[in-house]
């Protein structure tokens, strides 16, 4: 049972498999997005500037048709002619031109799907396959396809109908208009009813790009086989990461350990704790260069005997120093006090040891600030 369960395509789709598939050219894509765009830019440019095309378009016919006896005796003309009108034409729909571009290149960025990719256009075998063509025509794919549409079917016509029949008195009277009249009363209601009924697409739209983007990441998805496997790939295997991590481990513990003779005083707990000091000229401050609990305290506190390094048995400040500051960093403000009180204790030792005299007492109970009180159990 467990088996089977890892083998089917339950699990989310990870970032590394969605851009292995972008880079295959496999994004989302709606055709309805994109055909909605352009039908509605080319509906708002007729509606806003239709009269102004209109008019371009009857000059550049009337001087196309107009004939001139130049061409007739002189036939070389006629191509340089043929160039004038046709800049003439791409003057003129330039603009419609420029803004069709636009609209087809604003799909891709809505839905993330802008991608170059030269394996999409390497031929697959597969898609050649009869028997796969003949399965894709009745795919669940192609069932929604269907349904869309028939669905734009019913409303494109639904709506045309419905402003057609709104206009029904408007269009009769199209009859007793003189003949300018009547064409440009014409073009304003196919213009506004072209608009109307290509804004009605975005309820298509609206259903489509929600199927498609949920289409698209569930033949993505990933059996949970899989998403181990990726995650061993990109971040190594577990049981190999725990052994470097051990590996790094030891290699920070033996750093440790080797500036333990180095240190200035051992501030232990007595058994629990051991918390190894230094504090040399040009430091702003004192710094723990190691630390360690149990096993790791006793080792620190024997390579400090053997090397000569002072001890002091001050348990409050040894636990405080052990949870509030790491290896390598220097001593939170607020224990300054307290370091300073055993550092004092440690010059008087050094001196007492070259000197002679009396020994110093070593501090009692040094303080340590109640925000920083650890209890013993810690």
């Amino acid at each position: 049972m467990a088996e089977g369960s890892d083998l089917e395509k339950t699990e989310q789709p990870t970032g590394r498999r969605i851009e292995q598939a972008r880079g295959e050219g496999q994004v989302p894509h709606s055709r309805e997005l994109s055909s909605f765009l352009v039908l509605i830019v080319a509906a708002s440019f007729f509606w806003l500037f239709g009269s102004w095309a209109l008019q371009n378009v009857m000059r550049l016919m009337q001087k196309g048709l107009t004939i001139d006896t130049v061409f007739v005796r002189e036939p070389h003309l006629v191509f340089p002619r043929l160039a004038d009108l046709g800049a003439d034409a791409a003057l003129y729909f330039s603009p419609l031109l420029l803004a069709l571009i636009i609209a087809t290149l604003i799909p891709p960025f809505i839905l993330n799907s802008w991608v170059f990719s030269s394996k999409a256009l390497i031929p697959k075998p597969e898609r050649m396959n009869p028997i796969t063509g003949i399965g894709r025509i009745f795919s669940w794919n192609s069932l929604m396809e269907l349904a869309k549409a028939v669905m734009k079917a019913l409303l494109i016509g639904g709506v045309a109908v419905l402003m057609l029949w709104g206009e029904r008195e408007e269009i009769f009277g199209l009859w007793a208009l003189p003949l300018n009249a009547s064409l440009a009363s014409a073009g304003k209601l196919i213009t506004f009813t072209f608009f109307i009924v290509v804004a009605s697409i975005i309820l298509v739209v609206i259903a489509d790009v929600p199927f498609q983007l949920w289409q698209y990441y569930k033949k993505l998805r990933m059996t949970k086989d899989e998403v181990r496997r990726e995650s061993k790939e990109t971040e190594g295997d577990p049981l190999v990461k725990g052994r470097i991590r051990s590996l790094q481990r030891e290699a920070a513990r033996r750093r440790m350990m080797a500036a333990v003779p180095e240190a200035d005083v051992i501030v232990t707990n007595p058994a629990h704790f051991a918390v190894a000091l230094a504090y040399k000229e040009g430091m702003h401050a004192p710094k723990v260069v190691a630390k360690g609990m149990g096993e790791i305290a006793r080792k620190i506190k024997a390579l400090g005997a053997e090397h000569g390094v002072p001890m002091l048995e001050a348990p409050p400040l040894a636990r405080a120093l052990y949870k509030f500051t790491d290896i390598d960093e220097v001593i939170p403000g607020p224990l300054y006090a307290a370091v300073a009180e055993v550092l004092a204790y440690v010059y008087q030792l050094n001196l007492w040891r070259k000197e002679g005299g009396n020994y110093p007492l070593p501090p009692k109970n040094v303080p340590v600030p109640p925000e920083f009180a650890v209890p013993e159990a810690a």
